[in-house]
């Protein structure tokens, strides 16, 4: 990162492993959630989510602007809630409608939530639930500022038959790591 002092990647920390990054996905409590709307305007918004078979998994009522704006543009960009250790998360969206999928999410959801919401809450008449998968994620651990800023690249994501594969798309591999420079 010109101009922030970032270390060469094998100097100060060193580069940070996926399962750091993969570790603050699980725990984050909310997330930043930034799509972009039909006219170009910038939109972000807190929402729950769970990581879960490689994917961050939320939803959000059809009539929301964030799921219109995703319905046009299926680009987006999501981020943990900790400024100290944050994980953002790059890549497109999938709208879920398979049953066996909105079951499972569901279920993670309630787990890490402690709530008991109901399929009515996955129901995709009137609910929409996304899958993002991630294209790159950018994660920093802030006590290691110059030393930790890592990108982890992804293969670009095939495109998925409707529906998307029963009942989770598969996991992804151990992403490549870069320093960010």
């Amino acid at each position: 990162m010109p101009g922030y002092g970032t270390l060469p990647e094998g100097e100060g920390g060193g580069l940070l492993p996926w399962s750091w990054a993969e570790d603050r996905l699980v725990r984050s409590h909310d997330f930043w959630l930034a799509t972009v709307t039909p006219h170009g305007a910038p939109h972000l918004m807190p929402v729950w989510a769970v990581w879960h078979g490689g994917r961050l998994w939320f939803s959000s009522s059809n009539r929301s602007r964030k799921a219109r704006n995703l319905a046009s543009e299926a680009r987006c960009t999501a981020s943990t809630d900790s400024p100290l250790e944050p994980v953002v998360v790059h890549g497109r969206v999938h709208r879920i409608t398979d049953p066996g999928a909105l079951t499972a999410m569901l279920a993670a959801e309630n787990a890490k939530y402690g709530t008991a919401y109901g399929q009515d809450m996955v129901d995709p008449a009137s609910n929409s639930v996304f899958a993002l998968r991630p294209e790159w994620v950018f994660a920093l651990d802030s006590r290691n500022f110059t030393g930790s800023p890592t990108r982890f690249t992804f293969t670009p994501a095939p495109a998925w038959p409707s529906p998307p594969p029963h009942p989770l798309p598969p996991a992804l591999d151990v992403p490549d790591t870069t320093r960010l420079a």
